[in-house]
């Protein structure tokens, strides 16, 4: 193997998905603030997520809408104005 070609930061850190609560412990290279302490009573720094495995539609199989600002309303009704048409 090359020597010195993986990054500096590399280390063990906890990612929080805001969406569902679940936590992961991964290897990441990601800049963190904060940290908190694993099930294992270590300290490790923690990133915070919107979307992981945990909570995108693809891998749970169930289909959660975001609405802003009345964009899914308005999206139906055009929709449903093209059908008519």
């Amino acid at each position: 193997m090359k020597a010195d070609i993986h990054p500096k930061n590399y280390r063990t850190v906890i990612f929080h998905d805001n969406s569902s609560g679940e936590r992961f412990l991964v290897g990441s290279t990601v800049q963190t603030q904060k940290t908190e302490k694993w099930i294992d009573g270590v300290e490790y720094p923690i990133a915070f997520v919107d979307v992981s495995s945990a909570s995108h539609p693809f891998y749970t199989g169930q289909e959660k809408v975001m609405d802003t600002a009345g964009r899914v309303e308005r999206f139906k009704a055009r929709a449903a104005k093209a059908k008519k048409a």
